[in-house]
């Protein structure tokens, strides 16, 4: 598996270095972080930027790319063991969802759960994500109704991302919760809504519709702990 990016190799050096087998750098990198990463256990080729181009498909690399072991997703029967989850339904964005995953990740989420889609874009995550992906366990569910049921039997309480949910601020949230985040464009599904405990929202200090997906649900996690 690459994953390229300045900010998203140096996490990865810096917190996970195992995780990489070979670490690729432009020729023309600081002489102070070659030095550094000189000994780290990891082996690392010099090449030219193109060379690197080349390996990622034109993306755009910053003069880093990582041959890393593969991400593993972890099981959906590991979160009966958790305390505070985000799902994410039907989130097809992949900016969107490394933010929310980021967002997690610093304001103490366990996991994030990916329902709804059949595919996760690991390798673009891990970038957009600056990196918390590695560290912040992701659960793919392939049904988004039979996790909520899974969810509610052990004893979660369900929230649910929506602008006509109760003001966050005014909301007692139970210590062991599931926020239910929908889609970019439809929000969250009526079968969704009804397994719900509470909906919950923003409430907007000036007539506006919405905030981005990403932010508002940071803005939740933050007031929902």
């Amino acid at each position: 598996m690459l994953v390229f990016g300045k900010q998203t190799v140096l996490y990865l050096v810096e917190h996970n270095p195992q995780k990489i087998k070979t670490l690729y750098i432009s020729k023309d990198l600081d002489k102070k972080l070659y030095n550094k990463l000189m000994r780290s256990d990891f082996e690392l080729k010099r090449t030219k930027p193109e060379h690197i181009q080349q390996l990622c498909k034109n993306g755009n690399h910053q003069g880093f790319l990582a041959e890393i072991e593969p991400i593993e997703l972890h099981s959906v029967n590991e979160l009966k063991h958790l305390q505070r989850i985000v799902v994410l339904t039907g989130l097809t964005d992949v900016g969107n969802i490394g933010a929310i995953i980021r967002s997690s990740y610093a304001l103490g989420i366990d996991a994030v759960v990916i329902s709804g889609v059949k595919h996760i874009q690991l390798e673009q995550l891990a970038r957009s994500s600056s990196g918390a992906i590695f560290d912040l366990p992701i659960v793919h569910a392939s049904n988004t109704l039979d996790l909520a049921n899974m969810l509610k039997q052990q004893e979660f309480t369900l929230y649910g991302a929506s602008m006509d949910g109760e003001d966050i601020k005014k909301s007692t949230i139970e210590p062991k919760f599931a926020l239910f985040v929908g889609s970019e464009g439809e929000g969250l599904s009526q079968k969704i809504e009804s397994r719900l405990d509470k909906k919950v929202s923003i409430k907007m200090a000036h007539d506006f519709d919405s905030l981005n997906v990403s932010v508002a649900t940071a803005i939740l996690i933050d007031r929902m702990q």
